[in-house]
This record gives structure tokens, C-alpha cells and sequence, in this order.
């Protein structure tokens, strides 16, 4: 079984100085990824604006590429509402020169009602976002990859668009998605890596799914890669309704990354939403009694 790799999700709504230094943090610590979310005030669950407010993401990553050297660098999730996907193909492309190769284009469909609202960005159904989503996935593979790119589409027009400056053959893009029907199955489409919020049963049945997926148009399963991320919180218990936690003793937390990794996970993302410092605290925890034990 391949080592375990292990990525530090820091958060948007900390200073830009915090982010940096904890990223460097946690690549000195041993690290694999940094991963920053792309979201621009924190989620009310309505059209209700919410603190705190948050840096964007991709500026940060580019500030990241310069002063964190080694690790890989990722969004986690770039919503495709908020950018067109030739203005998201164009940033990808820089932060990868920036970082010699590093980044990776974590996409999704877009899901948070109240940035939405506030700032007027359509979101549209959910049949809507995926119809989008899928259209912009070819709009950004074509622009990251082939010369000339022209798609006539429901959502976006591209009429022999050239392809954007680019340091190596393909920037990996990864697709945040848990819908079993349609959206494991643009995965399998689409996606060189995937990512959910899980419990190791959950990933274990929804990487299941993916399988089928692939296996239903021919890809091979294996060439995906996955990750995923839950809150771990260390002596806390585990059922919190409605967030994917995984709490408990040191062994608990052990047994559960060993469960995740059995059913097929390359890497294990730790969010950190909270203060700077309750970051800092469990980083080194986990890197100095957990990571030792599962990697």
C-alpha cells in the first residue's frame, strides 16, 4: 500500500500572514498539500450574509506558490459560478508557472446560497449548476490542454480560443462531488483527482460508486486519484448530525484513517476553520502521534 499522503486545509478568513506562516508550518512539519477553500464570507445555510468574510482564494495560492517551496497547492473547491472558465483556466495556469508545477484545480458546481445572493451570481437549480459545471469542466480541460478550443454550449460560447500559458502537460484538476448519480459519474468524466467530506464508510461507498462509473465508460478506476477530509477532533465524540467528524480517542482516530485508507484513499485533508492557534495545536498533534502511525 502506497504512503499515505496528508494536506493542511488553512482558512481564507485568517490574515494573509497567518496563512503564510502556518502553510510554511506545515510544510516543515512534513506536510504533502495546502489547500484553500474559495468562498468569500462563511456559510448561513440561507440567503442570510454571514461572518467572517474572507481573502480570495487564488490570490492567496499565488502568494503561497512564492513563499511555501515544496508542497502541492490546491483550491478546495473553486465554485464554478464565480469565475468564467476561460478566467479560471488563465489563473490556474499562472499559479502553476508561479509554483514550478504544483497547483491543482479543485472545481466544483457551486452550492453556497448567500454569496450568491449578495453579490448577485447566479446559481440557478441544481440541475442548472451540474448542466453548467459539465460544460465548464470542457471549456477549462480544452483551454489547459488543447491549441484551439470552440464549444457552442447552453452556457458558454469559446470560438478558437488558444490555449493558456502552460509549465507542463496537464495542470490535474479535481472535482469536489458526493451526488452518486450525475456527479461521480462527471468524476469518472472529467476529474484527475476527487474529493468528498466523509467518514470511511461514506468514502468507501461513494469511491464504490465512482468504480462503477469508470468501469461504465471504460476508464480505469486506479487513474483517480482521492482524497478526502473530515474535522478531527481528538477526545471529542464523533456524532455531530449533520458534519462528517471523526473524534475520539488517539486509537479511534488511528482506527478510522486506517478504515479510510483501506477502502482506497490517497490522501487525507485536516481542516482547520477555528483560531490560528487551536490550528497550529492540532497540526503538531497529528504529526507528531497520529501521521507516524497510518502513513
Amino acid at each position: 500500500m502506497a504512503e499515505l499522503a496528508v494536506g493542511a486545509w488553512v482558512s481564507p478568513a485568517w490574515s494573509p500572514e497567518d496563512v503564510l506562516a502556518v502553510a510554511g508550518e506545515a510544510e516543515q512539519a512534513g506536510y504533502d498539500s495546502v489547500w484553500m477553500a474559495d468562498h468569500f464570507m462563511a456559510n448561513s445555510g440561507t440567503e442570510e450574509v454571514a461572518e467572517p468574510v474572507m481573502y480570495e482564494c487564488f490570490s492567496l495560492l499565488a502568494a503561497l506558490a512564492a513563499a511555501v517551496p515544496r508542497v502541492r497547492l490546491g483550491s478546495l473547491v473553486a465554485g464554478i459560478t464565480y469565475r468564467h472558465p476561460a478566467v479560471l483556466a488563465n489563473t490556474a495556469a499562472t499559479i502553476d508557472a508561479l509554483s514550478g508545477g504544483r497547483l491543482v484545480l479543485g472545481v466544483g458546481a457551486g452550492w453556497q446560497l448567500n454569496e450568491h445572493a449578495a453579490y448577485g451570481i447566479q446559481l440557478g437549480s441544481v440541475r442548472e449548476r451540474i448542466d453548467r459545471f459539465e460544460e465548464g469542466l470542457t471549456v477549462l480541460r480544452g483551454l489547459l490542454t488543447e491549441p484551439r478550443t470552440t464549444i457552442a454550449g447552453e452556457y458558454y460560447t469559446i470560438t478558437d480560443a488558444p490555449r493558456v500559458p502552460v509549465v507542463r502537460p496537464r495542470v490535474p484538476i479535481l472535482i469536489g462531488a458526493s451526488g452518486e448519480r450525475r456527479m461521480l459519474g462527471i468524476v469518472a468524466e472529467h476529474a484527475d483527482e476527487w474529493n468528498c467530506w466523509s467518514t470511511p464508510e461514506v468514502f468507501a461507498q461513494k469511491s464504490a460508486v465512482l468504480d462503477e462509473h469508470c468501469e461504465r465508460i471504460g476508464r480505469d478506476p486506479r487513474s483517480i486519484r482521492r482524497t478526502t477530509q473530515a474535522m478531527l477532533q481528538p477526545g471529542k465524540e464523533t456524532s455531530t448530525p449533520g458534519r462528517f467528524v471523526v473524534g475520539g480517542s488517539e486509537q479511534q482516530i488511528v482506527d478510522a484513517i486506517g478504515r479510510w485508507r483501506e477502502a482506497g484513499l490517497d490522501e487525507l485533508i485536516v481542516p482547520t476553520f477555528g483560531a490560528v492557534d487551536e490550528a497550529r495545536e492540532l497540526y503538531s498533534w497529528l504529526q507528531k502521534e497520529i501521521f507516524p502511525q497510518v502513513r
